[in-house]
C-alpha cells in the first residue's frame, strides 16, 4: 500500500514543467489527501496567493 509523504495542514511547493505548465506554481496548503492512483498519492491542495484549490499528485510537491 502507497504511503502519502504530506499530512494535512502542510506547507507545500508545488513544481511545474511542461507536463502542468498551465498550474501557478508557488505555495499551498494540503487540504485533504486523495486515494492513490495508478500515478501514485494525490492531494487537494489550496494557494496560498489566490485561495485556488487543485489535484496534485505528489510527485509535483516539495516541503515548503
Amino acid at each position: 500500500m502507497t504511503q502519502h509523504k504530506f499530512a494535512v495542514g502542510d506547507k507545500v511547493a508545488l513544481v511545474t514543467n511542461s507536463a502542468n505548465a498551465n498550474v501557478r506554481s508557488g505555495i499551498y496548503t494540503i487540504i485533504r489527501r486523495m486515494p492513490a492512483s495508478s500515478q501514485g498519492c494525490q492531494y487537494r491542495a489550496k494557494s496560498a496567493l489566490d485561495s485556488h484549490e487543485r489535484v496534485v499528485d505528489e510527485a509535483q510537491l516539495r516541503r515548503a
